[in-house]
């Protein structure tokens, strides 16, 4: 089975950043240009991108719908795209731009049946399905709050609906380069068997990825690791080679 470095960029006021743990006060920005960050992915073989709109996740809309456009237009990057779906005009404007996916987390917790009438609209093909977890339990809303509904719950009212495409971060891991948690995912593979599954959060180095294609996941979203050099864009070659 193939397995995907997806390297994640994240966008505040058109700018790639990064939080540590979700929290926008501890922001760290790393290139002004998103594009040129894209292009040396792309250049490494990398096909796979994770666009994050921040601004969007925090408004509540999709705002940096022209940073996606401008990858979309000038890469041909695979891009899936999140931070700010909450109507159908959001989704649509996400497609609009060049997304091949759109990565739903919170209005698939709080209103199922907007994001099952995205599934069948669009197709399970192109909705990636983002399951923020704390403990085991799922969390929402930038991660501030976190439910009583337990990850396999979610996953299994889910996959029941067609969705396969599943990223999966654990939030007490993100942006702290302590390795992801493997364990977890290993037991979610275990209980479901025909899910293209990503694992997110924690990855610090090229070990961690090597771990999680052995346990089973499908690939990998990495973000803070490579911004800070854990892991180089010689080691990704090479892992994709």
């Amino acid at each position: 089975m193939s397995f995907e470095i997806i390297p994640a960029i994240d966008i505040i006021g058109g700018k790639c950043v990064r939080l540590t743990q979700g929290d926008y006060a501890q922001k760290t920005v790393y290139n002004e240009h998103p594009l040129e960050v894209a292009k040396e992915f792309e250049d490494a073989g990398i096909t796979r991108l994770h666009l994050v709109d921040l601004d969007g996740a925090k408004k509540g809309a999709v705002v940096n719908w022209k940073v996606l456009e401008d990858i979309a237009g000038k890469t041909s990057m695979v891009i899936d795209f999140g931070g700010g779906i909450k109507t159908d005009k959001d989704i649509s404007i996400v497609f609009e731009s060049g997304a091949a996916m759109a990565t739903i987390g919170s209005v698939a917790v709080k209103q199922p049946e907007v994001f099952f009438s995205w599934v069948d609209q669009y197709g399970p093909e192109k909705i990636f399905l983002g399951a923020d977890v704390k403990g085991e339990n799922i969390a929402v809303g930038g991660w501030l709050e976190t439910t009583e509904l337990s990850v396999y719950d979610f996953l299994q009212s889910n996959v029941d609906k067609g969705v396969r495409n599943i990223f999966c971060t654990d939030i007490s891991k993100d942006g702290l380069l302590q390795g992801p948690s493997t364990e977890l995912y290993k037991k979610i593979l275990e209980r479901f068997k025909n899910i293209h599954f990503i694992a997110s959060g924690g990855v610090s180095n090229i070990k961690d990825v090597e771990a999680l294609r052995e346990a089973g996941c499908a690939g990998a979203i990495i973000g803070k690791a490579i911004y800070e050099n854990r892991i180089s864009i010689n080691e990704l070659k090479q892992f994709n080679a």
